[in-house]
Parts: structure tokens; C-alpha cells; sequence
């Protein structure tokens, strides 16, 4: 189930908060076989954080799409080199087979059409071309921390609009892609600073109560007083590449 959400009023939190988690990013460069001559396509790019990284890493040609216009704002704001446009993942302005790598990070959740989004990627990937969906399944949402241990309730909100990944499997195996893997990455760091969860810079706050958002804005507020809070964000990156 696809709920969805206005980006353009929080694109400025999403600006200052979310960072690149470097195992994705380590992911991306080890699996996606990007080289300078590359075309590399973020799907859903948001402010731009990943395709702009592979961008100054690799030396590809980059692109970024994402239907709210602030967001698209934020990132054309950015150095580097990538081209930024409007577009959504079921209808891709591109190409047959124009691009080498096609990817989104956390973003097959707000897909209404998941088959046809797929099936799109494919039509623009050159034959051995890869594409990567990288999401949560239903282990991470229920371990997200701090996420899931002082907001509880986001969790089943979250297993919601979270698509099953044997659900993306079918999808991708239906419209023709071969070699398909997940593949699991995290990182632990610890935070003494909770302003990215008063700012709201995680979507699954919007869809809680108000009450349920400040009980654990004063949970990890009353924690933090003890020791820094633990976070060890993790994602499942879905592989398939277009053999044909």
C-alpha cells in the first residue's frame, strides 16, 4: 500500500538530516559495475545524496529524477555534475536502453504501480545493464534503531506501505530480469544530537499521532542524558540485471 506523502514541505529537513548510509554507498560502486563512462540513473533521487556521490566517485553521467520540485530544488543547489528533472518511476523519460545502472534508495514504497516501475527500468537498461531497488523488509522496519524502539508505532504503519521483498521478486522475475539477489548492509554509529527526530526528517513520523511522536521525542531526550543513542540504520538492496 503506497500512502502518500507531500515531500516539498520537509525537502529543507531532508536537506540538512539524511545523509548517504556508506554501506549502500559501498554497494552501489562493488555491484553496479559503474565506470566513467557510465549512465547512471537514480529513481526518487530526493536531494540528490546518492547519484551526486557515484557522480564525484566514478565520473559517470548521472541522472536524478523525483516528482516534488523542492526536493529537486535542494539538489540542483548542489555541486556536481548530475542532471535533475522532474519524473516518477512508472513512466521514465529516457531511452531504450540509455542507461547502465538504474537505482532507488528507499523510495519502491511510495510506487503505486511496482510491476510497471520495473518493467520501465528494464526498458531503459542497455542489455546487461543492472538495476537496484534498495528498501527495508519486514526484519529491518521491526529492528529499526532507534527508529522502532522509540517510535514503536511507526512499525506497523510501516509494514503497511513497506512492499513484501518476495513481492519485488515476482515483479522483477515477471518483467524479465535474471540474477536476483538481496543483499543486506548496515553501520553503527551513536548520535548526542536528536534534532533530525524533532525536525521530522523520517516520513513514518508523519503518519503517527502527535502524542506518540513526543512520547518518544522525551524518551530519547531522558536517554540521552545517560549516554549517546545507538544507531545502527540497515537496508536490503534488491539486484536483478537485464540480461537480454
Amino acid at each position: 500500500m503506497a500512502i502518500k506523502i507531500d515531500y516539498d514541505p520537509i525537502a529543507a529537513e531532508y536537506a540538512r538530516h539524511r545523509q548517504v548510509h556508506p554501506g549502500v554507498l559501498r554497494a552501489l560502486l562493488a555491484e553496479g559495475g559503474i565506470q566513467p563512462t557510465s549512465r547512471v540513473l537514480e529513481v526518487g533521487c530526493g536531494t540528490g545524496n546518492y547519484i551526486l556521490a557515484l557522480q564525484s566517485i566514478t565520473g559517470c553521467a548521472g541522472w536524478g529524477i523525483d516528482p516534488s520540485s523542492q526536493m529537486l530544488a535542494h539538489a540542483s543547489q548542489r555541486q556536481g555534475k548530475v542532471v535533475f528533472q522532474s519524473g516518477r518511476a512508472e513512466k521514465l523519460d529516457f531511452e531504450d536502453g540509455s542507461c547502465d545502472l538504474v537505482f532507488s534508495v528507499d523510495v519502491i514504497h511510495h510506487v503505486q504501480d511496482r510491476s510497471n516501475s520495473f518493467q520501465e527500468a528494464r526498458r531503459v537498461l542497455r542489455p546487461g545493464g543492472k538495476v537496484s531497488s534498495v528498501t527495508d523488509s519486514k526484519w529491518i522496519i521491526r529492528h529499526r534503531q532507534p527508529l522502532s524502539v522509540y517510535f514503536p508505532e511507526t512499525v506497523d504503519v510501516e509494514l503497511q506501505r513497506y512492499p513484501r521483498i518476495a513481492d519485488l521478486c515476482s515483479f522483477m522475475e515477471q518483467v524479465g530480469f535474471q540474477e536476483i539477489r538481496e543483499e543486506t548492509v548496515e553501520f553503527s554509529f551513536t548520535i548526542n544530537d536528536i534534532q533530525m527526530y524533532r525536525d521530522w526528517a523520517f516520513s513514518s513520523l508523519h503518519l503517527i499521532p502527535e502524542e506518540a511522536f513526543q512520547a518518544g521525542i522525551n524518551r530519547m531526550q531522558a536517554d540521552l542524558l545517560l549516554a549517546p543513542i545507538q544507531c545502527v540504520p540497515r537496508y536490503l538492496l534488491l539486484w536483478g540485471k537485464r540480461n537480454d
